[in-house]
């Protein structure tokens, strides 16, 4: 009777002091990328006449020393250009009437009002023309609608890779579910943030196959290593998904916002690769896509082939058979 009672006490001293432990470790992981948000090394051009090009750079420069990566082009259609590729968040473009900033806030709303801020420092008491050559959808200026309606996808993605390897028995089935998974998750996600919310208006079939895919990448990756370890392979899997890859994944910012260098590591995970592919397809015609493209993919790639060669996992492992004495024990 008293091993008993100790068991259970010993075992609610311990989720009790674990719990805080893991707070300690989760608040600030989510909170600390959103209190710390700075320009780090973030793309940004000047254009105009080389002496005034030159010389508003400088000022650029010293007035906020590594914040900015700094493009010199020769005028305004070509920063256009960098802006449409996107090799830059905003142009500072110097004319006779003074300097003009052009943005994109399709790539980031967030960057787009601290580079108006500080187009507004710069000029002084001179009036400062924003110029939007990417805008953002009009339903959702402030991007707001697209993180919130982003991140569901991820939590989506986790769930069924989960649930594959939960409640799924063979490797054929698991590796259908998650073909059948990508081609349904894909249309019904575009379908939602494009026609439903609006916070997204690009080409929709590119849309569907950016949200597919990276709905497959999310799922793939904690079938993969639940097949593979697990239920400590799912729960690492949620780690990589979810509670490491959300809070770096910028999509409500910009990855050189981020404290570096997980501002470059988000980038290498699903959710903001998965980001910043969809906003590349849905807003720039696809620039900017190879590299989130090739992450997601390779992110799905692996978690096929590690369902496909990994043992049966957590639903195998707990199912069982009937021995001929009539005693049921456990699949080996």
């Amino acid at each position: 009777m008293p091993s008993r009672v100790r068991s259970p006490l010993l075992l609610a001293v311990l989720v009790a002091a674990v719990v805080p432990a893991v707070l300690a470790l989760l608040v600030p992981l989510f909170a600390a990328p959103a209190a710390n948000l700075a320009p780090r090394d973030l793309p940004i051009a000047v254009a105009g006449p080389a002496p005034v090009a030159d010389q508003l750079a400088g000022r650029l420069a010293a007035a906020r020393p590594g914040a900015f990566e700094i493009t010199t082009l020769p005028d305004a259609a070509a920063a256009d250009r960098a802006l449409r590729d996107r090799e830059v968040y905003a142009a500072f473009v110097a004319g006779p009437d003074g300097v003009a900033l052009h943005t994109a806030p399709a790539a980031s709303p967030t960057v787009a009002l601290l580079l108006t801020d500080v187009a507004g420092q710069l000029a002084a008491e001179r009036p400062v023309t924003v110029v939007e050559v990417v805008p953002a959808d009009p339903d959702d200026v402030r991007g707001a609608g697209f993180a919130a309606g982003f991140l569901p996808l991820a939590l989506g993605g986790l769930l069924a890779g989960a649930l594959l390897v939960l409640l799924v028995r063979t490797r054929p089935a698991r590796l259908a579910g998650l073909a059948v998974l990508g081609v349904i998750a894909g249309p019904v996600g575009a379908a939602i943030l494009h026609g439903w919310l609006g916070v997204i208006d690009g080409n929709w079939l590119a849309e569907a196959a950016a949200t597919g895919l990276f709905v497959l990448a999310a799922s793939a990756t904690v079938a993969g290593l639940g097949a593979l370890l697990g239920r400590p392979g799912l729960a690492l899997g949620a780690l990589l998904v979810f509670l490491v890859g959300n809070p770096l994944s910028a999509v409500g910012a910009a990855p050189e916002l981020l404290p570096q260098p997980w501002g470059e590591v988000g980038q290498w995970l699903p959710v903001g690769a998965g980001a910043t592919l969809l906003r590349s397809v849905a807003f720039f015609g696809g620039a900017g896509a190879g590299a989130p493209l090739a992450v997601l993919a390779g992110y799905a790639l692996v978690g096929f082939a590690l369902v496909a060669v990994a043992g049966g996992g957590p639903a195998e492992s707990g199912a069982a058979t009937v021995e001929p004495d009539g005693v049921a024990a456990p699949v080996r």
